[in-house]
């Protein structure tokens, strides 16, 4: 029985293979070694400083346009269970009245527990 690989930490493809010591993704062309340890995420923070941390509550500071859409996020809207990706928007949430949503960090400020 073969021992199972696990998914590759890029992009998550459970097809990875093993050369010498190196995994490899096919999908996505990334190599690394399982001896490794993970490389530690970087810290999203918001408008002001406070790290974010997957489901936080946050608030938007500015009023934002709806790309493709004449609506707008108004400021102090509030965003609950935040949910942390990586890119230039670095936050995944479900914005009440307007659904799935991608935001920047920049423009929100984290609501204290």
């Amino acid at each position: 029985m073969t021992q199972a690989l696990p998914p590759c930490p890029e992009c998550a493809s459970v097809y990875t293979y093993q050369v010498d010591a190196l995994l490899i993704c096919p999908e996505c062309g990334h190599e690394w070694s399982p001896q490794a340890p993970p490389e530690a995420a970087a810290e999203v923070r918001d408008s002001v400083g406070n790290v974010l941390k997957d489901g936080d509550t946050v608030t938007v500071i500015k009023d934002l346009k709806v790309k493709g859409s004449s609506s707008v996020v108004k400021v102090g809207t509030k965003v609950r269970g935040i949910r942390l990706v990586d890119g230039d928007h670095d936050i995944d949430c479900k914005i009440p009245a307007f659904g799935q949503m991608s935001l920047k960090s920049q423009f929100v400020k984290k609501v204290p527990d």
